[in-house]
């Protein structure tokens, strides 16, 4: 019994929903859990429409009659592993659509019987009764299928109770067998029957039964205590009307001789499929294959899995060829650490043979082994290590299918192979195989398992595989994907978890036929030699197997773990004749939009200035205010046109000067310096000037210098005042007149930031007071320090003549 350990009463209730099963039904179906919890009596509290109840592994040790009244739909009731020491069917007279009860594994000694006409499955193995608990009511269950009893006696009464029921399959959980009552079994109609026996029981009687019985028989717990009758005895029975065609014996413990007993006495019986799992034999070998009477059998396949032996010194003669002469369809002996095995000499009919999960070595195919009507092989997890050995023995078979896997097998280039040309299916998994193994290939080969080896690349002097269809090549280390020149007929390919960076082309090319393929888990280098690869997908309606989750960038590190789907590759980064055409086209619209601007906005003069304009920023950053006050010469700077000089001479200037002679005016022509540019002297003109006065006229529209004028002194670094500018509007100038590379113009035009020039002559009275004040010099600052900067200028010349020429040049 399972151990108890917890201490709250615990249920958990889980909805099932049955959803794509016809025979199921379509409403909901309420699991209810409460095993394991100590639960000592059914709990109250739980939901009345529970139709899946779990009260195994308790403390339970009797049931109520009102336990289960309220669970009208319960459909499933699990009891086992209690402590009940009775039962009453009548409980379960409310549950009308009862269809499972599990009361297996408690203490039940007694049941008191009531007809359940709706259940299928009753388990009452492995209790306490003293007799199989049978009665009539019991054979009124019609829809019986599933029948678990148990009792320490076995009689014929019992059984002939139920004997008309047809049943699926009797189990018979018996926890002591003190009396059988031979010929009890047959009684039973049943299309199977498992018997689990208690140690130290006789089971040669119900083995005898047992195959009279039912078709498929299963026997547990066959030890060597068994009472056997003596081999001279038993070969005088004769096992009359046997049913059984498959016999199972499951965790058999015999001397060798005695398992050799069993096999003789199956032997000639009706059993087709002999199947003995966990099997232990000891003891001395006295029989063998000599002893053995191979004749009159129906045998066509036997099977003994997870062997293990008693005995030290095998006498490999008698143990190997007992099984290898029986000349039947099917053998497996897998799990059995067999270190050999032997065959007669003669041809043998086997057509499947499995001897897997032993320590077999190349010495198996050292001797000539007549296997004519071989299909299948099974030597998987062995240690043969020549796949050329293999070969000459399968090259005189009809092998269709081999199974290697889980060896320590290579090949070298100079090793001859001769395989069958019936050989399709081959797994060489799990070995040792470099590149030449694919040298080693039978020609008509239709699946290849290659996986979990150590290929690197397919060579391609080969034979052509023309048949190959299935080849898996995972877990190698192959570094790009093969082509299909060798494998024209390939449809699934799985080469996952290998060392792939960027897959070629050339096998999307080569492999047309490739309706499956598996390169995940690679280390992918997400770059532009993978976009064609990741296009792939897009286009192949499926093809890749595991996308997009086994599908990650490992490469660059920027994008570890970025599954491709998600990235970005673009057609122009990638592609690099469209690269280059992109750059030249973008060249070309750069230089056309450059020569535009050249040609329409002047951009080569702007550049200029610019330059200039950059010069004298750096210049002032490292001269201070005082430095940038003591250079100050004017007290305004005049810019007109040409065409206005007459109104400049005759109407600005002297008016300029009527209330103050001393004003000093700076013009272009009278002030430049020979040694300079244009560009320098406009430069200094403006350096040297509190004010600048500009002309407007359609004529200084046209005039283009006059326009570069008022650009650098829009663009004056040398005043902290945004009014050193003053503009006159002597004419007006329609906005449409001002050409567009003219901006700073025209945006000044638009706020009418300008003193406009009366056609009344009346008004110039005002115009002039206006400019006066706009100019707002001060002039005695000024002409001091106009004195100091000329004084500073010639001091170096000449100090006894620098008074007079300051006069002269600021008078």
């Amino acid at each position: 019994m399972k151990h108890i350990r917890s201490i709250y009463v615990f249920c958990s209730i889980v909805t099932l929903v049955h959803s794509g099963a016809s025979k199921l039904p379509e409403e909901t179906e309420l699991t209810t859990n409460c095993s394991n919890t100590s639960l000592r009596k059914v709990p109250e509290d739980l939901t009345p429409t529970t139709t899946i109840l779990d009260l195994s592994y308790n403390l339970l040790f009797q049931l109520q009659c009102s336990d289960f009244h309220s669970f009208s739909k319960l459909k499933v009731l699990i009891l086992c592993h209690n402590r009940i020491q009775e039962l009453d069917i009548k409980t379960f007279e409310f549950n009308k659509e009862l269809r499972y009860l599990d009361v297996s594994y408690n203490r039940l000694k007694s049941v008191t019987w009531f007809s359940l006409a709706g259940l299928r499955h009753l388990d009452l193995s492995f209790n306490d009764f003293d007799t199989v608990p049978t009665c009539e009511e019991t054979g009124n269950m019609s829809h019986l299928e599933i029948l678990g009893l148990s009792g320490a006696k076995i009689q014929k009464s019992d059984f002939q109770k139920i004997a008309h029921l047809h049943l699926n399959t009797v189990f018979l959980g018996l926890r002591t067998l003190s009396h059988y009552e031979e010929g009890s079994l047959p009684i039973l109609n049943t299309t199977k029957l498992h018997i689990v026996l208690p140690m130290n029981t006789n089971f040669w009687v119900l083995l005898r039964d047992g195959m009279k019985t039912s078709k498929i028989l299963e026997i547990t717990n066959i030890d060597g205590k068994s009472q056997f009758a003596s081999y001279e005895t038993q070969q005088n029975l004769i096992l009359e009307n046997a049913k059984t065609s498959i016999l199972l014996l499951n965790k058999v413990d015999l001397p060798w001789d005695d398992l050799v007993l069993i096999f003789q006495f199956v032997w000639h019986t009706s059993v087709e499929y002999f199947q003995i799992q966990h099997v232990t034999f000891g003891g001395k070998v006295y029989l063998d294959h000599n002893s053995f009477d191979y004749s009159n059998t129906v045998m066509r396949t036997i099977k003994l899995e997870n062997v293990h032996f008693r005995i030290f010194n095998i006498p490999q003669e008698r143990v190997y060829l007992l099984f290898t002469k029986m000349d039947i369809e099917n053998l497996t002996i897998s799990d059995a650490q067999m270190p050999h095995m032997l065959f007669p000499i003669y041809p043998t009919r086997f057509q499947y043979l499995n001897f897997a999960n032993n320590i077999l070595t190349d010495d198996v195919f050292k001797k000539s082994i007549q296997l004519p009507h071989l299909k299948t092989l099974i030597l998987k997890d062995n240690k043969l290590e020549t796949l050329s050995l293999v070969s000459c023995f399968a090259g005189n078979t009809s092998l269709r299918h081999l199974d290697l896997s889980e060896n320590l097998l290579q090949h070298e280039n100079d090793e001859n192979c001769l395989w069958p040309e019936t050989l399709i299916t081959m797994n060489l998994s799990s070995n040792k195989f470099a590149d030449s193994v694919f040298r080693c290939l039978p020609r008509n080969i239709q699946i290849l398992d290659l996986n979990n080896n150590k290929i690197q690349t397919v060579p391609k002097d080969i034979i052509h595989l023309t048949s190959l269809q299935e080849l898996n090549l995972a877990f190698n280390f192959l570094t790009d994907l093969p082509g299909c020149s060798h494998f024209r007929r390939l449809s699934v390919l799985n080469i996952e978890m290998n060392l792939i960076l960027s897959p070629s082309l050339d096998f999307f090319q080569s492999c047309q036929e490739v309706k499956t393929l598996n390169v995940g888990r690679n280390p992918f280098r997400c770059t532009c030699e993978l976009r064609d690869f990741i296009q792939l997908e897009k286009y192949s309606e499926g093809m890749m197997v595991g996308w997009s989750d086994s599908y990650i960038c490992e490469y660059p590190l920027n994008l570890k773990g970025t599954q491709l789907k998600d990235v970005h590759l673009p057609e122009v980064s990638c592609n690099t004749a469209l690269l280059i055409v992109t750059i030249v086209v973008i060249m070309l619209v750069l230089g056309t939009a450059v020569a535009f601007c050249c040609l329409h906005f002047d951009l080569p003069w702007y550049l200029r200035m610019l330059g200039q304009w950059t010069q004298t920023w750096h210049r002032v950053r490292k001269t201070t205010q005082e430095q940038l006050k003591r250079n100050i010469q004017f007290h305004v700077f005049i810019s007109y046109s040409e065409h206005d000089s007459a109104w400049v001479k005759y109407e600005l200037i002297p008016n300029i000067e009527k209330e103050d002679s001393s004003v000093l005016i700076c013009l272009h022509e009278g002030n430049s310096d020979p040694g300079k540019s244009i560009t320098e002297d406009t430069i200094n003109c403006i350096e040297k000037s509190y004010k600048s006065i500009f002309v407007l006229s359609p004529n200084f529209v046209q005039t283009e210098w006059c326009h570069y004028e008022l650009y650098f002194a829009h663009h004056n670094l040398f005043h902290e005042s945004s009014d050193y500018i003053i503009l006159i509007l002597l004419e007006p100038i329609p906005l449409y007149c001002i050409p567009t590379r003219y901006p700073k113009l025209k945006t000044l035009m638009e706020k009418k930031a300008y003193l406009e020039w009366p056609k009344d002559r009346r008004k110039c009275g005002l115009f002039w007071a206006n400019l006066r004040a706009a100019i707002h010099v001060n002039l005695l600052e000024t002409r001091e320090m106009c004195e100091l900067q000329t004084f500073t200028e010639l001091n170096e010349e000449s100090r006894g003549s620098a008074i007079s020429l300051i006069r002269t040049d600021c008078l």
